[in-house]
């Protein structure tokens, strides 16, 4: 299946270097291009992408509100390409509910698998990455508050699952670690989510390093 990606941000030159890297790529196409949150927000909705790949810096409606509007509307998965490294709005964004980050500084094939990974709503972020993310973070009292969760409502083993989320830990990296196969961890996350009522393994990530 061809991944329909939008792409948001306020530079037109970013927006065309972005597409014309994502349509060379094998079963990618951009539908559509956007320059504040609101008209990424509306193309959303009228263009049914896969993925939105979503500044944070724009004018009138920022990234971070647009991520939250199109993920609670379930429009899209998002992706976040910024140019700040460990920066609050980053933070706020993944709490938002964006499927993963990268920076603008990212080359051309990983925008690719990232854009990829995103759309089949794993996460981008790598262990390393995540773990470092999650514990600046977890000490920032952020604006944007997060969901509340219910961890009874999870079994013994999805509570596992959340743990290990918790700490980036990959599908691969989880299932070595509780000796399951991977397929079974991808279940057992899915279930994860729709029982907390979060809306990417990445939320669910920064939600298990907050204080109970």
């Amino acid at each position: 299946m061809t991944i329909r990606v939008l792409v948001a941000d306020d530079y037109g030159a970013i927006r065309a270097g972005l597409a014309m890297i994502l349509n060379d790529a094998d079963g990618i196409e951009v539908v559509g291009e956007a320059a504040d949150g609101a008209a990424a927000i509306a193309q959303a909705k009228a263009l049914n992408p896969d993925v939105v790949l979503m500044d944070l810096r724009m004018p009138g409606i920022d990234g971070i509100t647009a991520t939250r509007r199109i993920v609670e509307e379930g429009l899209a998965q998002v992706l976040v390409l910024t140019t700040f490294d460990l920066d609050e709005d980053v933070y706020n964004a993944l709490r938002a509910g964006a499927g993963g980050y990268l920076l603008k500084s990212v080359d051309a094939p990983k925008l690719v698998d990232a854009v990829r990974v995103v759309a089949t709503g794993e996460g981008v972020l790598s262990p390393k990455i995540a773990r470092k993310l999650i514990s600046t973070f977890a000490s920032i009292a952020p604006p944007v508050p997060s969901p509340a969760v219910n961890l009874e409502e999870l079994t013994e083993r999805e509570r596992e699952v959340f743990d290990c989320l918790g700490e980036g830990l990959s599908n691969a990296q989880i299932a070595g670690r509780l000796y399951i196969a991977e397929t079974t961890v991808k279940t057992h996350v899915s279930k994860v989510l729709g029982k907390l009522g979060l809306k990417s393994r990445v939320q669910a990530a920064i939600v298990a390093q907050e204080p109970t």
